[in-house]
């Protein structure tokens, strides 16, 4: 299964955050991710490969 995902899109991982949140805001794409934690704010770069595999699902899509 593909999972579509775009540039301001919150999606849900599969671990939460340390801070206990599970939501996080795509920031940046490209061959790596920036996703922004909901909870605290807190930003991690991601290689897209991985983050495709440790993606659940897409919790709301931008406009």
């Amino acid at each position: 299964m593909e999972k579509h995902f775009q540039l301001n899109d919150v999606v849900q991982m599969k671990k939460p955050h340390p801070c206990g949140e599970n939501r996080w805001k795509i920031i940046r794409m490209g061959m790596d991710i920036r996703i922004k934690c909901e909870g605290c704010g807190h930003s991690v770069m991601i290689p897209r490969k991985k983050f495709e595999s440790k993606l659940k699902k897409v919790l709301h899509t931008a406009e």
